[in-house]
């Protein structure tokens, strides 16, 4: 276990990279009429896209990244038909000060639109350096507190993750939700995002108990979130554990101090797929989670598969989303194609992993199944939504 709590402070620095809260009082992109303003576009010439990618950092994993951003959104150009793009890639390092420098670039250089960057620092200094000059920036980031303005978040978010699960737990009878989180950072947003989502589906939060983010911090803490979760009447308990950090171990104590999930449901507010070990794990058995259209997302991984002869990153369809998006608008033929009123059409877009649209808050919401760990394998017990007519968002 002291391996799994050492690859969780790996996950933990990674998240606290993309959710910590910024301190953007004096760098907030100025909003721009709720999101509609916007560069004119000459849809009858190839229109300049600038994709921000991590590439330069001198890290592996960082240059990885950026050719499989480079791949997908390659790729979804030359799915597009009748529509021309004129990509430009540029490179940040990871740097907010070398992702605005690059973005001003790319505005200098013609681009409409930009794509990226990956993380929540760069997107924001590319959202201010880009606000007065009206182009509008499709972040790969989830960290909802950048967006806005002229930024749009592109990455999956807990806020609309928790409110999918939470509408199909009430549906399904669960309404009275507590919340068992990480106390760090990400920990404290997910447990927000939670009790939004349970609220707005009409269910309550009975209680909501942390715990220490560490092996005897979580061995510490589960026996008096046990004796609460039966004190309490809760049918389910929510978490914010990841499958990389405290999952294994408090899913597995929770079962150890007579929580019994089979009355009291577990719920997880992250991929509990990934890796595909954890769907092994005992006490994740039985429990639900969300992810995108598994069906489509099988053909996306098995034709990059086949394109570039190695797996796509993980983050990488959020490039291809975002090419997806453009090309529809740009396929209308539109000079205001790319403003913010026409990126937040109500329709939404199709992506990678299924339905998606992009909010006027600059939030996204995205159309996510909800499967079940069930004999060690994931089972979808509610399929994601084809449209957004009707699909209760």
């Amino acid at each position: 276990m002291l391996s799994v709590l050492s690859l969780a402070r790996k996950s933990a620095a990674v998240l606290v990279a993309l959710f910590t809260s910024l301190a953007l009082a004096a760098c907030v992109p100025t909003p721009n009429l709720a999101g509609r303003s916007g560069p004119r576009v000459d849809t009858s010439q190839p229109v300049p896209v600038a994709l921000l990618v991590p590439g330069g950092s001198g890290q592996a994993s960082d240059e990885l990244l950026a050719r499989s951003l480079q791949n997908a959104a390659r790729m979804a150009i030359n799915d597009l038909g009748g529509v021309a793009i004129d990509l430009r890639v540029y490179n940040t390092a990871g740097q907010p000060g070398q992702a605005q420098a690059m973005a001003l670039k790319a505005a200098d250089e013609g681009a409409k639109i930009v794509l990226g960057p990956v993380f929540a620092q760069e997107a924001n200094a590319v959202g201010v350096a880009l606000a007065a000059r009206g182009i509008n920036v499709l972040s790969f980031s989830n960290n909802t507190d950048i967006a806005g303005g002229n930024v749009f978040v592109m990455g999956p978010t807990f806020q609309n993750t928790a409110s999918r699960l939470a509408t199909y737990a009430a549906r399904q009878g669960k309404r009275r939700v507590m919340v068992v989180y990480d106390q760090n950072t990400a920990g404290q947003i997910g447990k927000a995002a939670i009790e939004q989502g349970v609220a707005r589906a009409g269910g309550s939060v009975v209680a909501a108990q942390g715990y220490e983010f560490s092996q005897n911090g979580i061995v510490s803490a589960i026996p008096g979130i046990a004796a609460t979760a039966r004190a309490s009447g809760a049918d389910a308990l929510f978490l914010t554990a990841d499958s990389a950090g405290a999952l294994p171990l408090v899913t597995q104590l929770l079962r150890d101090n007579q929580v019994n999930p089979e009355t009291t449901k577990f719920i997880g507010l992250t991929r509990w797929d990934i890796p595909a070990a954890t769907q092994s794990l005992p006490g994740v058995q039985g429990g639900w989670f969300a992810l995108p259209d598994p069906a489509l997302y099988q053909q996306y991984q098995s034709r990059y598969q086949a394109a570039y002869g190695e797996a796509p990153h993980p983050i990488s369809g959020l490039a291809y989303d975002g090419i997806a998006a453009i090309g529809a608008l740009l396929k209308q033929g539109k000079a205001d194609a790319l403003t913010g009123a026409a990126l937040t059409q109500g329709a939404g877009f199709v992506g990678v992993g299924g339905i998606f649209r992009l909010r006027p808050d600059g939030t996204n919401e995205r159309g996510l199944a909800v499967a079940e760990i069930r004999n060690n394998q994931v089972i979808v017990i509610d399929p994601a939504p084809r449209s957004f007519a009707g699909a209760g968002f």
